[in-house]
């Protein structure tokens, strides 16, 4: 049975070099959103070998598995955990795999695994430039909500620093009374998770930017690196009754992502939730891919 242990902050110091070297591609794969959302799908953590393996006690109906991150023989590591799980008396299920992945499992596995679809799991991936620019006639109306919310005299974007986090908090807070959050599960859920980024925001490595609008904060986002090559967007809130609020908060911080970051071409805007009102803000950004994501069910 593997010893796995609750995720607490100081376990960056080693889950980060793991995560590094697997270089994946999934949101799911990257410390700030394991330890974000700790609490809420139970997720503890081990090393086996030079693997991270992570487990949730519920991000399905019942126990799963992450794919291990980092180096050397997944095989010998896929192995323990299969036996983890006989041990535990739960049925082994993987959660989060790419196709990759999966390839991999049904060379290792011929015939061991069923697999099946998580659609509302998809991240949505786009190029940094494009949303930087903005060019071509798909995002046209991107533009222009960028430019009627120019037309307001006294805005400002500026970094979150500790200076402002405070008055971010305040601005998510009315950001979640206005979208009644108390009745739905999921957003109460997300509003733990959220908390545990402002709490954590300079131990996380975190960054963001906040949007003004007469002084008053309308919009604010966060996120850090998921993998050498990809920006990882894990929180964006503004008011949607202000236009062009949403469109101005993205664009801004791609700007400074590319400021800070310059060896960044993908950012990850994570997945949808199976909310159809978000799915469609998502796919209306035109993603250049989605970061697909399957579960797979030992079968023998």
């Amino acid at each position: 049975m593997i010893n796995f242990k609750n995720v607490e902050l100081n376990d960056k110091e080693w889950i980060q070099p793991l995560l590094v070297k697997a270089d994946l591609s999934g949101c799911h794969q990257n410390f700030t959103n394991i330890f974000a959302w700790a609490e809420t799908y139970k997720y503890r953590v081990a090393k086996v070998n030079d693997f991270l393996v992570v487990k949730s006690g519920h991000i399905v109906d019942e126990p799963a598995y992450f794919w291990p991150a980092g180096s050397g023989d997944v095989r010998a590591v896929l192995e323990v955990i299969k036996q983890d799980a006989e041990d535990c008396g739960h049925d082994l299920i993987l959660a989060g795999l790419s196709p990759e992945n999966m390839a991999e499992l049904r060379i290792l596995y011929p015939d061991g695994f069923e697999y099946q679809e998580n659609r509302d799991s998809f991240d949505y991936v786009y190029l940094l430039d494009k949303l930087i620019t903005l060019s071509g006639n798909k995002l046209h109306s991107k533009r222009n909500h960028i430019n009627r919310f120019k037309e307001n005299p006294d805005w400002s974007f500026e970094p979150i620093t500790l200076e402002n986090l405070a008055e971010c908090w305040e601005m998510n807070k009315a950001w979640c009374k206005a979208n009644r959050y108390e009745e739905d599960e999921q957003l109460v859920e997300e509003l733990c998770a959220v908390r545990r980024c402002f709490n954590n925001f300079i131990s996380l490595g975190l960054e963001g930017g906040l949007l003004r609008l007469d002084g008053r904060i309308i919009a604010f986002t966060m996120g850090d690196k998921l993998n050498s090559n990809t920006y990882d967007i894990h929180i964006e809130k503004a008011f949607g009754e202000i236009q062009g609020a949403y469109q101005m908060i993205n664009r801004e911080f791609a700007v400074l992502i590319k400021e800070r970051h310059p060896e960044i071409i993908y950012v990850n805007r994570e997945e949808d939730m199976g909310y159809e009102g978000l799915r469609k803000a998502k796919l209306s950004y035109h993603p250049v891919k989605m970061e697909e994501k399957f579960w797979a069910k030992f079968i023998h």
